[in-house]
C-alpha cells in the first residue's frame, strides 16, 4: 500500500534523511521517497498508515491534516 503524506516542515535533504532513517528503523523493508520540494513523503510498507504517521511525528515532523 502506497501512502502519500504532506509534511510541510521538510526543509532539505537532512530532513529527508531523518524521516527515511526513522521509518527504516521501524520498518526495514519499507520503500520511502521524500520529495523535499513538494514536501511529501511517500511510503510503501506493510505497516499501518497510523504507525507510519506516528513514526514521522516522533521524528519531529508535522503531517498536514493529522
Amino acid at each position: 500500500m502506497a501512502l502519500e503524506l504532506k509534511v510541510p516542515n521538510i526543509k532539505g535533504d537532512d530532513c529527508a534523511k531523518k524521516i527515511t532513517k526513522s521509518i527504516h528503523t521501524m520498518e526495514p523493508d519499507a520503500q520511502v521517497d521524500v520529495d523535499v520540494n513538494g514536501k511529501t513523503v511517500t511510503v510503501e510498507s506493510a505497516a499501518s498508515e497510523e504507525s507510519i504517521k506516528q513514526i514521522i511525528q516522533s521524528a519531529g515532523f508535522s503531517i498536514e491534516g493529522y
